[in-house]
């Protein structure tokens, strides 16, 4: 980490920001058994400022007891006009499974949650463009991934004005 005086947090003074690999990754945890992640679906691969996408993926327990695991989605930006983290937890769901056992998890994603607070206009905003979905059991074990388009500058604009109508 940074020296304690540096205050921008894009400089890796948080682990959404920091480059290097953590000893305990956020979801960090131990299990009895191991899960595979399997069969990514994305309900559209675009999406408006208005509109909601539905991400499934089917989760197995692969090994020989019972347990569970907590399944991550995290999104990330490929281009910005601003710095943002890394990535970016945007949902999660803990999945209980005996051996064998297979569970489909869908999380739905709203354009709403993919806004930064953008401190040249003090308002959240969606920037679009191309967005990384990642799927994991941390941050560090990312099992699946796929990618969206989020609309054009008019999209981004629909959001900042549901911002100030209250949406988020």
């Amino acid at each position: 980490m940074p020296p304690q005086n540096e205050y921008d947090v894009s400089k890796g003074y948080t682990y959404l920001y920091f480059k290097g690999v953590p000893l305990y990754p956020f979801g960090h945890g131990l299990s009895y058994t191991r899960f595979e992640y399997s069969h990514l679906t994305i309900a559209s691969k675009v999406l408006n400022a208005k509109g909601t996408v539905d991400v499934s993926f089917d989760v197995t327990n692969a090994g020989d007891r019972a347990g569970s695991d907590v399944a991550q989605l995290y999104s990330h930006q490929e281009k910005s006009a601003v710095v943002q983290p890394i990535k970016s937890l945007r949902a999660f769901q803990r999945v209980t499974l005996r051996p064998g056992e297979t569970q489909r998890v869908t999380f739905s994603l709203p354009a709403r949650m993919l806004a930064f607070y953008d401190v040249r206009v003090h308002d959240f905003v969606v920037d679009p463009g191309t967005y990384d979905l990642l799927i994991g059991c941390s941050s560090e074990d990312i099992r699946l991934r796929s990618t969206i388009r989020v609309g054009t500058s008019e999209a981004a604009s629909a959001v900042h004005a549901d911002s100030k109508k209250g949406a988020h």
